[in-house]
C-alpha cells in the first residue's frame, strides 16, 4: 500500500511497451505526464475500503501524517459511497480482465469464465510482467478517451482546462518529504559495527550484507549507535540511513559485488540461502548474483522443477530496477566534502582498478582525532 503511494505521489514516465501493438497515442497518458506541474500534488481526501491493508497503522500514518490528507474508510458494503473508485473497477473489468484467458468471472455461472477458459494452453496465459503493461496502456487510453459524462472531452483535458485555465489551487507536497518518500515506509533499526583492531571500520549488517559510505566509515564514534534505515525491497544496492533524532546520515552502499546489480529482497534471500548450502560454497569467492544465476541455468535442463527456478530467477533479475532508492539532500554534504578519498582497507570492498604491481600492506588510518 505505502509503494502505492509512492507512484501516486512521483511523476510517470512514458513507458516502453514490449507487447506488440502497444503504442502511446498523443492524446493518452497519465496525468503527470500531460501536466508535469501535477507531480507530487497531495490529495485532502482519500477514500478507502475496509481491507486490512488500507487500515494497517502504517498505512495509515503515511496518508495522514505524511501526505497530509484525511482518510475515509466508509460503510461496508456500500459501493454507493466509493461511486469514482467502483465504477474505475467497473472499467478495468470490462475493457480488460473479462478479455483475457482465465477470467473468472462475478459467480460461478458466469458465461464470461467458460467463454475465457484456456483448456491448458499455456500459450494463452498471461505473465504478470504482461499483465502489467496492459494495465498501464488501459488506464493511458482510458484518461485518453472522450467521455460523455465530461461533454465529450478526455479526462485529460478537463484536468488541463481546471489546472491551467481556472487555476484550481494545489497542494503539492513539500520539497524536503519529496526527498524523503521512504520514510513512509517502516524503518528498520540497525547497531553500527566496527572492529578497529582488525581494520575493519564502522558499518551495519543488513540482510546479509554490509552496508556503509565514507560519512559512516570515517565515525568511530558511531560505533554501538543504532541507525534508522530505510529499504527499498526492489533495489537493496543502497538503503537510507537517519539517526535517532531525524537528521539524516546519508545513502549507504552495499559492499563487495552486491553494489554492481540491482536486485530486490526475494533474490538477496535466495542466494543466500544458496550461499550456506555445502554445494554453493564456490559462491563466495565471486559476483555472488551471477554465479547464482550461472548454477540455475546450468541446472535448468535436469528436471522441470529446476527449469521453473530458472525462469523465476531470470524474471525477478529482469524486472529489477535501474536504481530507485531517492537521493539525498541536493546540497553537498560538508562532512563528506572535507573526507579524505576512500581507502582500500574497507573490508569486502570493490576496487576500480586492479594494481599492476605488489603494494605493501599499511596501518588503517581511522580520520576521527581519537586515539586508539
Amino acid at each position: 500500500m505505502v509503494k502505492t503511494i509512492e507512484n501516486a505521489l512521483e511523476r510517470r514516465s512514458m513507458r516502453a511497451f514490449t507487447i506488440p501493438g502497444l503504442v502511446h497515442h498523443p492524446q493518452d497518458g497519465f496525468a503527470s505526464q500531460r501536466l508535469p506541474e501535477l507531480a507530487y500534488v497531495a490529495w485532502e481526501c482519500i477514500r478507502l475500503d475496509n481491507a486490512k491493508a488500507n487500515l494497517a497503522s502504517e498505512t495509515l500514518t503515511a496518508l495522514c501524517e505524511f501526505v497530509g490528507c484525511v482518510v475515509s474508510a466508509g460503510p461496508k458494503r456500500s459501493p454507493d459511497e466509493r461511486p469514482y473508485v467502483e465504477r474505475f473497477f467497473g472499467t478495468v473489468a470490462s475493457k480488460l480482465s473479462s478479455r483475457l484467458p482465465g477470467y473468472t468471472g462475478s459467480h460461478p455461472r458466469d458465461l464470461r469464465r467458460a467463454l475465457a477458459d484456456p483448456k491448458g494452453n499455456l500459450r494463452l496465459f498471461v505473465s504478470l510482467d504482461e499483465l502489467d503493461e496492459l494495465m498501464a496502456y488501459s488506464i493511458a487510453t482510458y484518461h485518453g478517451t472522450s467521455h460523455i459524462g465530461l461533454n465529450g472531452v478526455t479526462p485529460l483535458e478537463a484536468m488541463e482546462f481546471f489546472v491551467r485555465e481556472r487555476g484550481q489551487l494545489l497542494a503539492w507536497l513539500p520539497e524536503a518529504r519529496r526527498r524523503t518518500l521512504c520514510l513512509m515506509q517502516s524503518a528498520q533499526h540497525c547497531r553500527v559495527r566496527g572492529y578497529l583492531a582488525l581494520g575493519v571500520r564502522p558499518h551495519i549488517n543488513l540482510l546479509g550484507v554490509r552496508y556503509t559510505n565514507m560519512t559512516l566509515a570515517s565515525s568511530a564514534q558511531l560505533i554501538g549507535k543504532t541507525l534508522r534505515v530505510y529499504v527499498n525491497a526492489d533495489d537493496l544496492r543502497c538503503v537510507r540511513a537517519f539517526f535517532p533524532d531525524g537528521s539524516e546520515l546519508g545513502v549507504l552502499h552495499a559492499q563487495g559485488a552486491w553494489r554492481v546489480m540491482p536486485h530486490n529482497v526475494t533474490l538477496r534471500k535466495e542466494i543466500l540461502k544458496a550461499r550456506s548450502s555445502r554445494r554453493s560454497t564456490h559462491m563466495a569467492a565471486e559476483d555472488p548474483i551471477d554465479a547464482y544465476v550461472r548454477a540455475k541455468v546450468a541446472a535448468a535442463g535436469r528436471s522441470r522443477k529446476a527449469a521453473s527456478d530458472a525462469a523465476r530467477t531470470l524474471r525477478l533479475l529482469a524486472n529489477a530496477p535501474t536504481a530507485k532508492t531517492p537521493t539525498g539532500p541536493l546540497e553537498p554534504d560538508p562532512i563528506q566534502a572535507t573526507l579524505p578519498p576512500p581507502t582500500m582497507g574497507l573490508t569486502n570492498a570493490v576496487e576500480d582498478e586492479q594494481p599492476t604491481e605488489a603494494v605493501r600492506p599499511r596501518t588503517l588510518g581511522i580520520g576521527t582525532g581519537q586515539t586508539f
